[in-house]
């Protein structure tokens, strides 16, 4: 059933913060190479971040330095910091592993008005 869930999204002004929450069964978060992606309105779903079982983490170059992936003390839940956020930031944003091992779950909503 469902592996993954993302959530946190919202509605949040150009410059605000707004972090994002991936949870999974059991430890499987930290079990793999993780990473979030995003699909706006009308484009290519993207990889924007990503971190490694052994958490070595990278960024597309349109989110460095703002966005951060991280995992929690337990590997139970992975986050994505955002900080920053422009209205090109506006997708939906999804959690899988980096190897797309899990179907797509429905993602979450991230509007960033200007």
């Amino acid at each position: 059933q469902v592996q993954l869930v993302e959530s946190g999204g919202g509605l949040v002004q150009a410059g605000g913060s707004l972090r994002l929450s991936c949870t999974g069964s059991e430890s499987f978060v930290g079990m793999n190479d993780m990473g979030w992606y995003r699909q706006a309105p009308g484009k290519r779903r993207e990889l924007v971040a990503s971190i490694t079982s052994r958490s070595v983490t990278n960024y597309a170059d349109s989110v460095k330095e703002r966005f951060t992936v991280s995992r929690d003390r337990a590997k139970k839940i992975m986050y994505l910091q955002m900080s920053a956020l422009k209205p090109e930031d506006t997708a939906v944003y999804y959690c899988n592993t980096l190897r797309l091992s899990v179907g797509w779950g429905q993602g979450t909503q991230v509007t960033v008005s200007s």
